[in-house]
């Protein structure tokens, strides 16, 4: 191993990729700011809010002093970042009492961080998932993240710092947005689409790309494949992705597993069966990002 930190950056090299690659690098040299003691006291005053403006919803979680949530919000991000984040803080304020003015700090996180005005710091959401497992589960120390538009395993020391990532983006079939497809084709909710997955047995899916892979499922289908087997056999798909990708960190200690994929029991209980692990999941899984972006603003 080399003795310097060293970040391997794999692109298309198309504009599409400009955003992830500017994750990375963000990420990357976050992990070299001052560390944040874990013991220092929050002020004594006012609120903290954490925004995570992601491709599917916008997430608002706003803290106290005393670090206890007083507002969480789940809103679809819709057709711009900013509205969106805009339209979640506000719900947020409305649910815990407060106003625009009782917020001390705003950090923002996720792929819209970058456009939304409202925020004191922008943040990338590599390091406010480790901040925000670490909150919930002192013991973590790896992170599984899969989101709307790209999956992550994020590797943390004690503290909560970051030590390594990996990314899978540049293929939706390991995402959120390849269920949203999913979901469109066989006509499912992802809760029903994890209902299924839970009683069926899981069809073969060979392709690794979304696009065959959708054309696949189109085919099973056509030959009478029942819905349940084909939602089983995406899910064990997905699954394998995401033990492939850990395997490059690789795992250790305990796990965690956040983003909207993981409101779905059955494919968290096969996530764990794939690595071999036990796999905790927070009450609110989405929200983790969110909580680490507040939580970096009581420090700001």
């Amino acid at each position: 191993q080399l003795p310097v930190p060293l970040l391997k950056i794999e692109s298309d090299g198309t504009t599409q990729s400009r955003e992830q690659l500017r994750t990375r690098l963000e990420a990357f040299a976050e992990g070299f700011a001052a560390p944040q003691k874990g013991d220092t006291p929050m002020p004594s005053h006012g609120y903290f809010a954490g925004i995570d403006s992601g491709s599917a919803t916008t997430d608002v979680v706003i803290l106290d002093p005393d670090k206890t949530i007083v507002a969480k919000v789940i809103l679809p991000t819709g057709a711009g970042a900013s509205n969106g984040a805009q339209r979640a803080l506000e719900e947020a304020l409305q649910q815990a009492g407060l106003t625009q003015a009782d917020l001390t700090a705003t950090v923002t996180t996720g792929y819209g961080r970058g456009v939304i005005q409202a925020g004191d710091k922008s943040i990338t959401e590599i390091t406010c998932h480790a901040k925000g497992a670490h909150f919930l589960y002192p013991q973590v120390r790896t992170v599984i993240d899969i989101g709307g538009q790209d999956s992550k395993v994020i590797a943390i020391a004690p503290d909560g710092s970051v030590t390594n990532f990996v990314m899978n983006d540049k293929c939706a079939a390991g995402t959120g947005r390849f269920l949203q497809v999913l979901s469109g084709i066989l006509g499912m909710e992802l809760a029903e689409l994890g209902e299924a997955a839970g009683r069926g047995k899981p069809a073969a899916i060979s392709s690794m790309c979304a696009v065959f892979a959708e054309t696949e499922i189109i085919g099973l289908l056509a030959r009478g494949t029942p819905p349940a087997d084909i939602a089983a056999g995406v899910f064990r798909s997905i699954a394998r992705r995401m033990r492939g990708l850990a395997a490059r960190i690789p795992l250790h200690g305990e796990c965690t597993f956040t983003g909207g994929l993981a409101t779905s029991p059955s494919f968290s209980r096969l996530l764990s069966e794939e690595l071999g692990v036990p796999v905790n999941v927070p009450e609110y899984p989405q929200l983790v990002g969110a909580i680490g972006a507040a939580l970096i603003a009581a420090r700001i």
